[in-house]
């Protein structure tokens, strides 16, 4: 495998990860996109802004290519800035600013991929070592983009019940709605069960 078919395959699973969590959003209204449904406030748009930040860093500035809308809350030292800020969709963040932003980012990360070969290095500082090859930030941001899109499933489906991975492809059992209520049921028996056990 030559190092532009290691690129490409690393490329293609960040863009699935991408993908999938993008899809969580679609037909959900804007409450719902907001709605923190978790005691840390997890919630849908804070996911897209989180990992469209997280992006736009590790193939923007780390890489000496910054995205040309670096987004204000990676200045942690602003007192003013709330932490968590990449987290959540302000009140003058519209859902669809926060899609775009992560499209961008997208477009600008894919420049970049395509741009630099594997082995060239870049500079996180808040890293405990700094220097990262462009193959690890590829492998980080595939591994981060994941866990967030497996957190934007599970906030989906406490929203309305919609899981799996895509229209069509759900990669879960074809089950009616009483099977997978009498398959909740058994596995809080077994919890239930674990729980007495001494």
């Amino acid at each position: 495998m030559t190092d532009e078919d290691l690129k490409a395959t690393l490329h293609h699973y960040l863009q699935e990860g991408r993908d999938a969590l993008l899809l969580k959003l679609e037909g959900l209204s804007e409450y719902d996109l907001r709605r923190p449904l978790v005691p840390t406030g997890t919630n849908l748009l804070g996911l897209v802004k989180h990992t469209a930040s997280t992006e736009a860093g590790y193939f923007g500035s780390v890489m000496g290519r910054p995205f040309e809308d670096e987004p204000f809350w990676w200045e942690a030292d602003d007192p003013a800035i709330d932490a968590n800020a990449d987290m959540f969709a302000a009140p003058d963040e519209t859902p669809e600013q926060i899609i775009d932003l992560y499209r961008r980012v997208q477009a600008h990360s894919d420049a970049t991929i395509q741009a630099l070969p594997l082995d060239a290095v870049g500079t996180v500082p808040w890293w405990r070592s700094p220097d990262a090859t462009l193959f690890k930030l590829l492998v980080h941001m595939i591994n981060e983009t994941a866990r967030h899109a497996g957190h934007a499933d599970i906030v989906r489906e406490l929203i309305d019940g919609t899981a799996g991975r895509s229209p069509g492809v759900s990669n879960l059992p074809d089950l009616t709605t009483d099977a997978w209520s009498a398959h909740r049921d058994h596995l809080q028996a077994i919890a239930e069960a674990a729980r007495k056990t001494p």
